[in-house]
């Protein structure tokens, strides 16, 4: 493919510029610096098209991390640069334009469009297709196809067109770069979203490890089937008969009582992949009001559908429950919102993971859909030890009088509720300047967390 630039031996040294500049670490420099030469590339198509200028040269394509490794072609490449040069200057097009419209008017053919913020010219799908193609329809027919649902700058949630009203040009839209892939390609780097109304989730990190981790047999084994998925699922899916067969994503139940590790197994699961775990605030997600869970909930699947993030519905039967006969209209609505979710969580390409302390509260229709169902039980007595071991503090002498087989052999609590008296108990010592934390300390504390729970014994 050829494009058009200026003459003369400034165009050579520009072009060995710009390979130096499209394979470069990513900066903000490098990205203004190309740009530059970018914006002699828009001048030079519309030289063409008023003047009649006409050198051809060959456009080197860019390759990127924000592509995710992909080497962009010369044409993705022009509508790449097309959409992210306002972003980088303000009134990009209108002063380019200006030059060869002294006097002002209309230049229909380069498309463009004012946003509600700006006063400047936005590019639209027209204006791409102006400068890979001038005005010539015939020249213009292959490109339609890098703003179709095929492309993969609209599968990978890069690049696309918004939508316009019914019976207008579609590419009168004006060109949408996805906010990740602009954070990348600006900074170098994406950020967290912010929480709230627009993203109701917030990540969960942990400075605890997997050996912190005390479970069952049983439960380990059907973690590591969740940790084999996130390890070698896209090898596996390069096989031409597995990639027909097997469905996007993993769909994963977690069950038990509060304090067994479902959070914290979720959270390590991320920490492992070097992938972010969001928890779902279902308090900013749960509406009254017809339709509004699902778009709430839409958000953050769209947001999370690129970005491989792991997904965790915390007391999810208040969501995922079971469905019942329709006797009301309320009745009905609530059986289409569980519905819509059966269906998202089953075409998510990622991992979602749902906790609840009661499987039996899940609506059936979700449990044929699992990929796996792990259940959290409280310890038993050697995984309390255990626990009470890992849990003491490294810093703080601990009497002689500290029996933790005594403590697990009397309290059936879980993992969090023991965390939770360790903690109260090196409060105390600090408070009260103990000369160590005693037996009967954490027996208080014991005692302490499951007055809470209206479960104290005697």
């Amino acid at each position: 493919m050829h494009y058009y630039l200026w003459n003369g031996p400034e165009a050579l040294a520009s072009i060995r510029y710009m390979e130096q500049v499209m394979t470069a670490k990513n900066s903000p420099h490098t990205l203004v610096s190309y740009f530059e030469y970018f914006e002699r590339y828009v001048a030079a198509a519309l030289a063409r098209y008023f003047h009649g200028v006409d050198t051809i040269i060959d456009l080197p394509a860019w390759k990127h991390p924000a592509f995710g490794g992909r080497q962009l072609n010369t044409a993705e490449t022009i509508v790449i640069c097309c959409a992210l040069a306002p972003h980088l200057q303000a009134g990009f097009y209108d002063r380019i334009i200006q030059q060869y419209l002294p006097d002002g008017g209309e230049f229909a053919s380069i498309g463009g469009v004012k946003g509600s913020n700006t006063r400047y010219m936005l590019p639209t799908g027209d204006t791409a297709l102006f400068l890979l193609a001038g005005d010539d329809a015939a020249e213009r027919e292959p490109y339609f196809s890098l703003f179709s649902t095929s492309h993969w700058f609209w599968k990978e949630g890069v690049l696309w067109l918004e939508t316009v009203k019914e019976g207008e040009p579609r590419c009168s839209g004006r060109l949408i770069l996805s906010p990740e892939i602009l954070e990348l390609l600006l900074e170098g780097k994406q950020h967290a979203p912010a929480f709230g109304p627009e993203f109701p989730a917030k990540q969960l990190e942990t400075a605890q490890h997997w050996d912190d981790l005390v479970l069952n047999a049983s439960t380990i084994e059907q973690l590591n089937d969740v940790r084999a998925w996130l390890h070698y699922h896209e090898r596996a899916l390069k096989d031409p008969v597995l990639a027909r067969k097997a469905k996007p994503g993993y769909r994963a139940l977690f069950y038990g009582s509060s304090g067994t590790g479902k959070t914290l197994a979720a959270t390590l699961l991320g920490k492992e992949l070097r992938r972010e775990v969001y928890r779902i605030d279902l308090s900013m997600v749960v509406s009254k009001y017809i339709g509004e869970t699902e778009k709430n909930l839409e958000k953050i699947f769209t947001k999370a559908m690129h970005r491989n993030w792991i997904l965790f519905f915390d007391e999810a039967d208040s969501l995922f429950g079971k469905r019942s006969s329709v006797q009301s209209s309320n009745d009905k609505y609530a059986n289409q919102e569980v519905s819509y979710l059966l269906q998202r969580v089953e075409d998510f390409p990622g991992l979602v993971i749902l906790a609840t302390n009661y499987k039996s509260n899940i609506d059936a229709a979700f449990l044929r859909r699992f990929n796996a169902i792990i259940e959290f039980p409280l310890p038993e007595t050697e995984e309390r030890v255990l626990l009470w071991q890992k849990a003491m503090p490294a810093d703080i002498r601990i009497d002689d009088t500290v029996n933790l087989a005594q403590l697990a052999a009397k309290y059936p609590v879980s993992g969090a509720t023991i965390n939770q008296v360790v903690y109260y108990a090196a409060l105390q010592y600090y408070h009260r300047r103990l000369p160590a934390i005693t037996q009967e300390l954490l027996i208080a504390g014991v005692q302490r967390e499951l007055r809470k729970e209206d479960k104290l014994l005697r």
